[in-house]
């Protein structure tokens, strides 16, 4: 793709300018020990290239730049339009962000700009077209890395300006005010707008805010990232067509911004994973992640752009990571389809905001387990550049809708303990221990490759996206739905008749009413487990029912129905069950649908294929557990080529990659 080299690309963030120049050719130097291939550079660096407006120094950074190419490394050169300078918001302070209750936020971290501000625009193209045209054809650009981590800290912007583009966006999107205020049913607490001018973004008020207009806010908020995004990617690509353009994403720890609508516009998906150390199984969260990121490139392969080596500074407790555990994730990514492996940062920062983040050159030098693990995992990713270019098949998928997310965080629900996303995460990790591999969906698109469709917490969605969901199970799928999901249309409406609203002849059940839990009550299910946080009043109408209430006001109502739909079946859950409740309904659907695992391992053991188009197949195995495992393999262990004839070991914490012999992954149903 572009300048950028085959293989795995490996590397991570480098920030010279924290650093006394006769420091950079040891960095280089190291990089080479390490085996890295690639770094990310420029990223904050605005404040360097034009410390005074309109005055440039790109002196320094052609000496970077330089270094680089002779040393045979990549640069992923970024635009250093995420963190402006000081002058910038001491010029222009009306471009300062401005949170919901007013409160200006002012320059000294980071992403202090309002998104919509027409100056913030323009002095951000103009240092990209600068550094754009200083180096395009330079030979170690590879890579454009536009911006950073859009939305992390600066999602939204409340001022007067960002309320102006905000009612222009509004009527694109609805061409009327009789058509908003019909979607945002503004007939409720005397809200009916008779002017556009009157309309505001959702900023601090007595009571609740409208539901139509917080959601309608963080659509054009995301929105307004994506455009600033285009912006900038057109501009670099006038200059340097031949170079590929992207953007690291948060995919699956930050909801702030829809993440399918910036894949939409990237050459390739980018994304930034930090493992929370305090969840009780961080690697099954990781795999979310990156399973999402794979979604979002399409199944192709994706890059990993940060994560960390060991601590992180931002974290309530910022856990190191234990001997090991740094091959292990980076292996993970890898698995799931990354082809370039890369952290946050390279030199671990003397001073500044994140001075007790991990690096790959810690603060104690080369002499330590980090440094070693680091250019260990160098040599191995060298060794292991036939896997790039192939990518991960998955037979199920999760329906995921970030504005399904965002309608859903309006306070006004049923309950306060009923998490979409961590839902999601739930059923996904429930797979993940059968073996499962699964990809992320959009409920408008494309699920004729899959065998089975989970929806485990879609609260709002389209016509469209219900009809899918209803068209593939006709067509032979296998779906499970979950509760509280399709009961609101695109504008946060509700669907009438009784619950679950879009989905009431394909699940074959009516619920009437809702019956939340208080915090810590549980009811028995007659199969024997147990409900959680939700339960509904609901009957079957045309569904057969497979597990029910046992005790409660609901006591012989159905908690897990099946429902016969065209060439296929949907089941529907009127609760969160246990885990390992849930984990039978998930085991039954699979083997309804035909989804196996990857591979005959235990607990613990993630099991992975890669696979390229003309079969040439790997089975990654990745041990998370105390003790040594066997995985059912055949084929060649990589790198060395060592034999494997059905079983293979995994040390305990390891991780080992197979070439496979035999007949490779099963053709996609059709």
């Amino acid at each position: 793709m572009g300048g950028m080299r085959d293989g795995i690309a490996y590397g991570g963030d480098w920030n010279p300018e924290q650093w006394p120049e006769e420091t950079w050719a040891e960095d280089v130097a190291l990089m080479r020990e390490a085996g890295v291939t690639r770094v990310s550079v420029g990223i904050f660096s605005w404040s360097m290239l034009e410390p005074v407006e309109g005055v440039y120094d790109f002196g320094w950074f052609d000496r970077v730049m330089d270094l680089l190419a002779g040393a045979g490394i990549e640069a992923c050169l970024a635009t250093p339009t995420a963190s402006p300078p000081p002058w910038f918001g001491r010029t222009y302070p009306e471009a300062l962000p401005v949170d919901a209750g007013g409160r200006v936020l002012y320059h000294g971290s980071r992403q202090g700009f309002c998104p919509s501000s027409p100056v913030y625009r323009d002095k951000a193209l103009a240092i990209a077209e600068r550094v754009a045209l200083r180096y395009a054809g330079h030979p170690a650009l590879a890579l454009w890395h536009v911006h950073n981590e859009y939305g992390c800290h600066n999602a939204r912007c409340y001022c007067d300006t960002s309320a102006g583009a905000f009612r222009a966006w509004l009527r694109g999107r609805y061409g009327t005010l009789e058509a908003l205020n019909d979607a945002w049913g503004t007939a409720f607490w005397s809200q009916r707008y008779s002017d556009w001018d009157q309309i505001l973004p959702p900023r601090a008020t007595p009571s609740l805010t409208n539901p139509g207009q917080q959601l309608d806010f963080r659509r054009f908020s995301s929105d307004a990232l994506v455009e600033l995004y285009t912006a900038e990617r057109d501009l670099l690509k006038k200059i340097t067509p031949g170079v590929p353009a992207t953007t690291n994403l948060m995919a699956g720890a930050h909801w702030d911004m829809d993440c399918w609508a910036f894949a939409a516009e990237v050459d390739v998906v980018a994304t930034d994973h930090y493992l929370i150390g305090e969840r009780a199984e961080p690697h099954v969260d990781l795999a979310f992640a990156a399973d999402f990121a794979r979604s979002l490139n399409g199944g192709r392969p994706w890059l990993l752009m940060e994560h960390s080596t060991s601590a992180v500074n931002w974290q309530g407790r910022n856990l190191a990571k234990t001997p090991g555990e740094l091959r292990r994730n980076s292996m993970a990514h890898l698995a799931r389809g990354a082809d370039a492996i890369m952290f946050f940062q390279w030199r671990a920062s003397r001073a500044g905001a994140e001075k007790w983040h991990s690096a790959m050159l810690p603060h104690a030098g080369t002499g330590t387990k980090i440094w070693r693990e680091t250019a260990a995992l160098g040599a191995e990713l060298a060794a292991l550049a036939e896997v790039a270019g192939s990518t991960v098949r998955a037979e199920a998928a999760i329906l995921l809708d970030t504005a399904s997310v965002w309608a859903q965080d309006h306070p006004a629900q049923p309950t306060a303990d009923l998490d979409p996303a961590e839902e999601a995460k739930r059923w996904h990790a429930a797979l993940w221990r059968a073996g499962i591999t699964c990809d992320l969906a959009r409920p408008e698109g494309d699920l004729s490759g899959y065998r089975l469709v989970l929806v485990p917490a879609l609260y709002l969605v389209s016509d469209a996206g219900a009809a899918n969901l209803a068209g593939f199970v006709r067509r032979g799928g296998t779906a499970v739905v979950g509760p509280y999901s399709g009961v609101v249309d695109e504008h946060d409406r509700v669907r009438l008749g009784g619950y679950p609203g879009a989905w009431r002849e394909l699940l074959g059940v009516t619920a009437e009413e809702f019956f939340p839990l208080p915090p810590g009550r549980t009811l028995r299910l007659t199969g024997g487990g147990t409900a959680r946080i939700w339960s509904e009043a609901a009957h079957a109408t045309t569904a057969e029912t497979l597990d029910s209430y046992a005790d409660g006001p609901l006591a012989g109502s159905p908690a897990w129905t099946r429902n016969a739909w065209g060439a296929g079946a949907a089941h529907y859950l009127t609760t969160l069950p246990d885990d390992e409740a849930l984990a039978a309904v998930l085991a039954a659907a699979c083997a309804e649908a035909g989804v196996t695992a990857a591979a005959e391992a235990p607990a613990g053991v993630e099991a992975v294929r890669r696979a390229h188009p003309d079969g040439r197949s790997y089975l990654f195995a990745i041990n998370h557990t105390g003790a040594d495992a066997v995985v059912g393999a055949a084929g060649a262990v990589l790198p060395g080529g060592e034999p494997v004839d059905g079983a293979l070991t995994v040390p305990a914490g390891g991780v080992r990659v197979v070439r496979e012999s035999g007949p490779g992954p099963r053709p996609a149903r059709s």
